[in-house]
């Protein structure tokens, strides 16, 4: 890993911009560092619940309701 770095120094600051601010805004949606559930299971559910909430919000943001309401019908 290192070395892949070390030859794409500018790849890191790419990935801060572009998978950083998700985590970082679904940490603050869940009140910044705890689950609300115990045990592997329910804390995997309970983060594919803020996943899913998270890219609906931003399809929404993107498209609009209604394109998005249309490609759940079809």
């Amino acid at each position: 890993m290192q070395d892949r770095l070390d030859r794409a120094p500018k790849s890191m600051r790419v990935r801060r911009a572009t998978v950083e601010h998700p985590f970082g805004t679904l940490k603050a949606w869940m009140g910044a560092t705890h689950f609300k559930t115990r045990t592997l299971e329910k804390v995997r559910t309970e983060m594919s619940l803020h996943v899913l909430a998270y890219n609906l919000k931003r399809v929404i943001a993107i498209l609009g309701a209604q394109p998005l309401m249309e490609a759940m019908r079809a």
